[in-house]
């Protein structure tokens, strides 16, 4: 009650809200000093990721040939003889096929000694690998590769060739995940892109199989929209790739029912009468066409329509004036009545009167039936 009073009469803070101040003051700092640390720790496994404390050199005049170039590796430019020490120490002698007549040692940063090859030692094939020296060369140990140790900062071997030590696995996944990744733009298509594409685009490998997973699922990216709403495609990287999303239309008339089934709202039945009636019209001449399939109507042509296409090349020109009787009342805008008088018109008007517009005048043809059919490729007289 005494701390409450003094509070309230604006003469010093309580005793609790200078401690609670004191303890989130502290937080803060603890909190920081910890980012800090973790930055700077990070900082130095990637520096450190091309320069390592130990490597391994490789005294041989052929060694980037016996083990191979990589990008940790470099010949050593220097000639200086400080990377071994001369003393006499002797190996144990159960680390190599027979005795050797000469060899050095090397220390590393614990202060552990290693031994290196000798002379003799280099001239015997039986030589078997040393305890804490690598066989990187995927070769027998000692036919080819003569390891040294070599510490940072202590000089080169002459006629040598370097290795950078191995990293832990842990440095190397810090490594990858604070280094920028390089990615590409090109176009791709989200429903056959491979893992392997995906992270050229720039997805990790985790988001690029997350990816593949929905698609053996049986999903389906229709437009670009629906890729962007994935949950591993960010918004930044959506934008920069949404110019080279490259999602094929359908062709209707060369589609099947399967994949008629892929387009929204249609199923099984609307996919069979949407193949079926481009055989009755012998292919589609324009999307609209498809309204005219029973129940099939504006919505559902609305929610279709840009993700279809028609392509009047795969099909024939309809030969109005050239098929006989029975072949035009098969055609879903003639009919039998209007197939007979079309017959009795092409015999009775010359060929510069065979059109469409006049099969209406002639009252052959109602104008909703004849506008349809004005619309189709039909081949010429």
């Amino acid at each position: 009650m005494k701390d409450f009073n003094s509070n309230k009469d604006g003469k010093r803070p309580s005793a609790s809200f200078v401690v609670g101040a004191v303890a989130l003051l502290f937080l803060i700092v603890g909190y920081q000093a910890a980012l800090f640390i973790h930055k700077a720790s990070v900082a130095r496994i990637i520096a450190n990721h091309d320069e390592p404390d130990t490597v391994f050199v490789y005294a041989s005049e052929n060694a980037s040939q016996a083990v191979g170039v990589t990008a940790n590796e470099r010949p050593v430019a220097s000639t200086s003889s400080a990377t071994t020490q001369s003393d006499n120490h002797t190996p144990d002698a159960s680390m190599f096929g027979e005795p050797c007549q000469t060899t050095g040692s090397a220390t590393d940063r614990a202060g552990n000694r290693s031994p290196v090859a000798g002379p003799a030692e280099a001239a015997s094939p039986y030589r078997k690998k040393p305890s804490g020296v690598p066989n990187t060369s995927g070769k027998a140990f000692g036919t080819e590769n003569k390891a040294l140790v070599y510490k940072k900062g202590s000089g080169s071997v002459s006629n040598s060739f370097r290795r950078n030590s191995e990293h832990s696995p842990l440095a190397e996944q810090i490594r990858r995940n604070n280094t920028p990744r390089k990615y590409e733009s090109f176009r791709f298509d989200p429903n056959t892109v491979s893992v392997d594409d995906l992270m050229r685009l720039g997805f990790t490998r985790k988001q690029a199989q997350s990816i593949d997973n929905y698609r053996q699922k049986g999903g389906r990216f229709r437009r670009k929209s629906d890729f962007a709403k994935s949950y591993v495609v960010e918004d930044s990287v959506f934008r920069r790739l949404e110019r080279y999303i490259d999602i094929p239309k359908i062709d209707i008339n060369s589609a099947d029912s399967v994949t008629f089934m892929s387009l929204p709202g249609i199923g099984k039945f609307f996919a069979g009468k949407m193949v079926s009636y481009r055989n009755e019209l012998g292919g589609y001449s324009y999307p609209e066409q498809l309204m005219d399939i029973w129940h099939f109507d504006q919505e559902k042509f609305d929610n279709l329509k840009d993700l279809i296409k028609c392509d009047t090349l795969a099909t024939l020109p309809y030969s109005l004036w050239t098929l006989t009787e029975k072949e035009l009342a098969a055609h879903p805008y003639i009919g039998k009545r209007a197939a007979r008088s079309i017959v009795i018109f092409r015999e009775n008007s010359p060929k510069s009167e065979w059109t469409v517009s006049n099969l209406q005048k002639a009252g052959i043809l109602d104008p909703d039936k004849a506008s349809k059919l004005a619309r189709c490729r039909i081949a010429k007289p």
